[in-house]
């Protein structure tokens, strides 16, 4: 009875016939020998269920475990082959006595595993045979599993043509059993007498108290011992109590009767495949599953591959045109909304490169699949972490998803590395790049002498401190030079020489490259140098005249830093704060360089969500530098003008398509994509979607200059407009003064004539017709 096999009731219950849980070793080398990568296990929910599922998921993770050793002692991280051992697509568990099991066959009908694997007792083995019936799941292409209770008794009538089973050898030979059982007591006694002192046993069990001293020692021999000429073959015993070697019976139901097909030895399934009929009649083995052409798309929301928009009232997608003319295609898309706080889960619109790249994928004949696209949950690319700060991992994002069965697909910017790449099956790359660094564009501010930048401060006290020297060079040459006046005619008086003011306007006048009316210098040796001025003033006005046009037309703001080995990102400080994508393969490809390992640490602690957070808080100057793919950096500084990527790339690698290491697709998705490299698909891809030049193309046309850039000069004028109206208040007040003066001074010679006429007549002259002043009258006037 296969209750005595439950130990935590019955602790010391030992017998020669094994558990029905051992059955799953034999399931497990048949599914090795047949290599069928998925199975579908359907368990009763008792002792005997529970029992085989976690036999054979103990089996499963063992052989896991072993080829991915093997694989790494290989650096062999992309093969998939027969000795990946199979694993569970889905375990379904039911309640013994359960009548209606149609719901959850129909849900591994969904599945495209067709191994199912079944252990139940023969009420419950009976009505899984009749729903499967009607459900059409004992048919061609699938696969029945089953234990020597399902093939017994009353359920041997219900069991549909083609399905495998067991028996054990001997299981219902009674007296094979007991032979077997009285051999390794006496054995294990005999072994006891050798070694120990066997202690009498108490007389009876009812009413006493006494405990058998030898009686746990005679447990462990009985559990190590090896009783090798048994009648159902070797005979020995684990650390629970049940018999580790069994010997099967393989059995085929073929028109309604059970024949013979092969044996399980303990260690090895024999089989004569000539003789095993299939579901369904079939003769040829079955694959184990049936490739499903309703895929399950998991995506991310990343600009330019990936654009998502809310739908429309009606549910459907609003209709838009590309630049190019063409529309937009679109699909409904489920999953979390990222413009909403809280993330819910909402039908929207996915578009982009990725999405028309899918469309492209679906519609290719040696393809031909339907989809249904979803939004990665967690919003993230996909790493390892630790469970409940344990050794083991699991991955999250995209690549969790993929793993865990929710996605079939991934179709977004996933790129491809060791890491990834030792779990899951990637594509052809479908785009190659590398990472780059985005920053902030430095836009330098105009201000009021923005006009004086092309020259240094010095440079114009030189030039200003220069006009002036020469002035006086130009009024003391002039002003000393036996040729510095002359007679236009002979009746005319000789003119003056040149003059300070004069020589000063001629001076300012040639470095302003303005008419000189007057004052110009009359010497030879004045002129010369005149000459030279004017040569120093054509080379000084022409290289201020270049040097401005750089500066105000065509000027490129420097950028901030130089590439990956910029010694603001090697020496990282709170100044300078750059970071990338948490858990992205940026972050991992960060993580695994020794030499990168102090910029990863500086940027583990500022490290964003998702991109789109990052790149605002550049554009924000939140974020100094964000390291990114190139391809998604040089779309967004295309588009946002105050934006731009520095640096060479680095990293190179490319964008795939993730599919899981059996996914039937992998070869096919890889060939259409190299096809559409060469039909040029992918580059009227990067065209649509990827390579906007909008802001490149603006900044290699020179800039149109606004007020802001010639606000000084045009300052510069208000000021000479304002000296000039000060200095004619002063002009006017000085002429005012000089005119009272000259009044002044008028009168008091005309008074002076009146009394000089008044003494001619009243008071006597000396012999020259002046004054006597010694005439006491006439110094009394004056």
């Amino acid at each position: 009875m296969s209750i005595y096999s439950d130990k935590s009731i019955h602790l010391s219950f030992l017998r020669t016939v094994p558990p029905y849980s051992h059955q799953a070793q034999v399931w497990f080398e048949m599914m090795r020998r047949f290599r069928w990568g998925h199975i579908i296990l359907v368990v009763s929910n008792d002792h005997e269920g529970r029992a085989a599922q976690k036999k054979l998921e103990t089996l499963l993770e063992e052989k896991e475990s072993k080829n991915k050793k093997r694989n790494f002692e290989n650096n062999d991280q992309h093969s998939y082959d027969s000795r990946r051992g199979p694993k569970a697509e889905k375990v379904l568990q039911f309640e013994p006595g359960t009548t209606n099991m149609t719901s959850m066959l129909l849900e591994a009908k969904e599945l495209e595993a067709r191994v199912i694997i079944l252990s139940a007792n023969e009420d419950d083995a009976v009505t899984m045979f009749k729903t499967a019936t009607v459900l059409n799941m004992t048919g061609p292409g699938y696969v029945w599993l089953v234990g020597e209770r399902e093939i017994s008794g009353r359920a041997m009538q219900h069991v549909p043509e083609g399905v495998i089973g067991l028996q054990l050898i001997d299981g219902k030979n009674e007296s094979a059993h007991i032979n077997d059982a009285v051999g390794i007591v006496a054995q294990s006694i005999h072994e006891l007498f050798e070694k120990e002192n066997i202690t009498d046993p108490p007389k009876g069990c009812v009413g006493n108290t006494n405990i058998w001293k030898t009686g746990p020692l005679f447990k462990r021999v009985l559990l190590s011992t090896k009783y090798r000429e048994g009648f159902t073959g070797q005979v020995e015993f684990n650390d629970e109590g049940d018999r580790k070697f069994s010997n099967y019976s393989i059995v085929n139901v073929q028109k309604g009767k059970l024949v013979q097909i092969g044996v399980y030895n303990g260690t090895n399934v024999l089989l004569n495949d000539k003789k095993i009929i299939w579901p369904g009649g079939e003769l040829n083995t079955p694959k184990g599953f049936q490739m499903s052409t309703r895929l399950k798309i998991v995506s991310i929301y990343q600009e330019p591959f990936v654009y998502v928009k809310p739908t429309l009232p009606d549910g459907t997608c609003e209709d838009e045109i590309t630049m190019s003319g063409d529309p937009i295609k679109k699909v409904i898309c489920t999953g979390p909304n990222a413009t909403v706080p809280g993330r819910p889960i909402v039908p929207q619109c996915c578009y982009g490169f990725c999405i028309d790249l899918l469309i492209k994928l679906a519609s290719t004949p040696a393809l031909n699949f339907t989809y249904e696209v979803h939004l990665v949950q967690d919003g993230k690319f996909g790493t390892q972490e630790r469970v409940n700060n344990s050794n083991k991992k699991e991955w999250n994002g995209m690549m969790g998803e993929l793993l865990s069965g929710l996605g079939d697909m991934i179709v977004a910017p996933l790129t491809i590395n060791n890491e990834r790449a030792h779990y899951i099956e990637f594509s052809k790359p479908y785009k190659y790049q590398g990472l780059t660094i985005l920053v902030k564009k430095e836009i330098p501010r105009s201000t009021l002498d923005s006009f004086m930048q092309p020259f240094q401060s010095t440079l114009w006290l030189l030039v200003g401190l220069s006009v002036h020297v020469v002035a006086v060079m130009l009024y003391l040459l002039d002003r000393f030079s036996p040729f510095g006046r002359f007679k236009v005619n002979s009746e005319e008086e000789e003119e003056d020489a040149l003059t300070l003011s004069s020589a000063m306007w001629f001076s300012w006048g040639v470095l302003l490259n303005s008419g000189i009316g007057e004052g110009a210098p009359r010497s030879f040796s004045a002129r010369i140098l005149g000459m030279v001025w004017a040569g120093f003033a054509m080379i000084i006005v022409a290289s201020y005249t270049a040097n401005l046009a750089a500066f105000l037309v065509l000027d490129r703001p420097e950028e901030r830093i130089t590439g990956i080995n910029d010694p603001r990102l090697r020496n990282p400080s709170d100044k300078f704060i750059y970071a990338t994508v948490k858990q992205s393969s940026v972050d991992i490809y960060f993580r695994r360089q020794v030499e990168l390992s102090t910029m990863y640490r500086h940027m583990e602690k500022h490290n964003y969500e998702n991109a789109a957070d990052a790149i605002q808080a550049v554009r924000d100057g939140k974020l100094h530098a964000f390291i990114w793919d190139s391809a998604v950096l040089e779309f967004e500084a295309s588009q946002k003008c105050d934006l731009i990527t520095t640096g060479e790339l680095f990293f190179r690698s490319g964008f795939g398509i993730g599919m899981r290491k059996d996914s039937p697709w992998k070869q096919a998705v890889s060939l259409a994509i190299l096809s559409f490299h060469e039909n040029g698909f992918m580059e009227d891809l990067d065209k649509t979607w990827v390579r906007y030049q909008e802001c490149d193309s603006r900044s290699n046309a020179p800039a149109t200059l606004t007020f802001e850039n010639m606000a000084g000069v045009f300052m510069l004028v208000a000021g000479g407009i304002v000296a000039g109206i000060f200095l004619i208040f002063i002009e006017i007040a000085y002429k005012r003064h000089k005119d009272a003066r000259r009044k002044q001074m008028q009168l008091a010679f005309a008074a002076v004539n009146v009394w000089r006429k008044n003494l001619q007549q009243y008071h006597p002259t000396d012999i020259s017709g002046q004054l006597n002043l010694s005439d006491p009258s006439v110094s009394t006037v004056v």
